[in-house]
């Protein structure tokens, strides 16, 4: 065989061999799913958090599977609340005889409740728990100015956390 073809065979095939199969977690009598409005149960609010959360979760649903969003008898459903929005002091550090901090922590809690109206399994059908992520920042940087993209990138990981947990179950 020539390899001016041999090639591009290889590179079709190994392109093809990439693909990913959306929704392989997902039984096949489940289409649809409803996400609820996280409550936001925490001290320090954040007006934006729980629709913020929210979104992310709903987006992660409609973009990485072959489920619709439905507001009436979903297949599956998403609800809870966030728990923890907290930032603390992390690697403290010795300078010109005081204590000060190097880096400050975000740190973001929910939980969430899982149900699969479909799902016969007693232990598939529902379950319960709580995930959490943090983001550490430097401490001369006003939490304000950063918080927007902190959020956004641990509502990605905590959302990245849920999704695997609900369909892959890893």
């Amino acid at each position: 065989m020539n390899c001016k073809f041999a090639l591009p065979i290889f590179f079709h095939l190994l392109l093809a061999s990439c693909y990913t199969f959306k929704s392989t977690g997902i039984p096949a009598n489940v289409n649809t799913f409803y996400v609820a409005e996280f409550d936001n149960n925490t001290a320090n609010i954040v007006p934006t958090l729980s629709y913020d959360f929210t979104q992310a979760l709903l987006d992660k649903v409609l973009n990485e599977s072959r489920l619709t969003f439905t507001e009436t008898d979903p297949d599956i459903e998403f609800s809870g609340a966030i728990t923890r929005y907290q930032v603390t002091s992390v690697a403290p550090e010795e300078q010109d005889g005081r204590t000060v901090t190097a880096f400050n922590r975000l740190d973001i809690g929910v939980q969430v409740e899982y149900l699969n109206n479909k799902e016969d399994d007693p232990k598939k059908k529902e379950w319960s728990q709580n995930f959490s992520f943090y983001l550490d920042y430097d401490s001369t940087d006003n939490l304000l100015d950063i918080q927007d993209d902190l959020i956004e990138e641990i509502n990605a990981q905590l959302v990245e956390d849920i999704f695997n947990k609900a369909f892959s179950d890893w």
